[in-house]
């Protein structure tokens, strides 16, 4: 077996625009770290625990868009059958169950503090924890199918019937009035504990949360596809390697 001649081409370098993207969204983030933690006030009821709530909304809308990212792709794999489009599925997933994990970690802090316990099997905390698993799920499932295309379309339909509780999580639960989350965006249920007003530094400094997160997803997605084409790259000259 010969070996391989090494080529500068073998590991492309990084994009001027993903180092762009790099530096933008660590100045964003630093940004809503300040609005967060310095030009927000502070909640009168609930004190300084209230800032988590800006990066639980931020963190909470970017995984929302890592799964709509994920169905995205899933469609047009299946209109295509191209298995770019699998990695694009994968790899949102995969983001957006991270950044949902923050969500998740912050929310039980919260909770502590405005209602006594860190959990409650709430309509929407229990809805968001199916959520979360049902994506996980999705990880499992890519790694009992060993035959990609088979692997890839499988997952896409998966992803997409996934979906559904992205669907609950964030919109259906709002109509269950047997809730004790409040609301981030229009009424809260009556039942609804830990509620605030915001004022107008609130609101500013929830959109820039929001807005840092956002970045974040799309910096995060675009490094994990490219480290997903370099696996992709390193496995196909791997079984070259094994043929010689």
């Amino acid at each position: 077996m010969m070996p391989r001649e090494s080529t500068e081409t073998d590991i492309p370098p990084r994009p001027i625009g993903l180092t762009i993207l790099t530096v933008v969204t660590l100045v964003a983030l630093g940004a809503a770290a300040y609005m967060a933690l310095v030009y927000a006030p502070t909640e009168a009821t609930m004190g300084a625990v209230q800032r988590l709530f800006y990066f639980h909304v931020g963190a909470a809308w970017a995984g929302a868009l890592g799964f709509l990212a994920a169905v995205a792709a899933s469609i047009l794999y299946l209109a295509g059958g191209d298995l770019a489009w699998d990695r694009v599925g994968h790899c949102a997933v995969e983001v957006g169950l991270a950044l949902i994990t923050i969500t998740l970690t912050t929310g039980p802090i919260w909770a502590q503090f405005a209602w006594g316990v860190p959990w409650t099997w709430d309509p929407k905390l229990t809805s968001a924890a199916v959520m979360w698993l049902s994506y996980a799920a999705y990880l499992m499932l890519r790694q009992g199918v060993e035959e990609p295309a088979r692997r890839a379309r499988f997952c896409a339909v998966y992803g997409i019937v996934a979906f559904a509780s992205v669907v609950m999580t964030y919109i259906g639960v709002r109509f269950i009035e047997a809730t004790i989350h409040p609301a981030v965006v229009g009424a809260s249920a009556s039942t609804a504990q830990g509620d605030f007003g915001m004022t107008t530094r609130m609101a500013h400094a929830m959109m820039v949360g929001v807005a840092a997160f956002t970045l974040v997803f799309a910096t995060l997605l675009w490094y994990r596809i490219r480290l997903a084409r370099l696996a992709d790259t390193v496995s196909a000259v791997r079984a070259e390697m094994l043929e010689e």
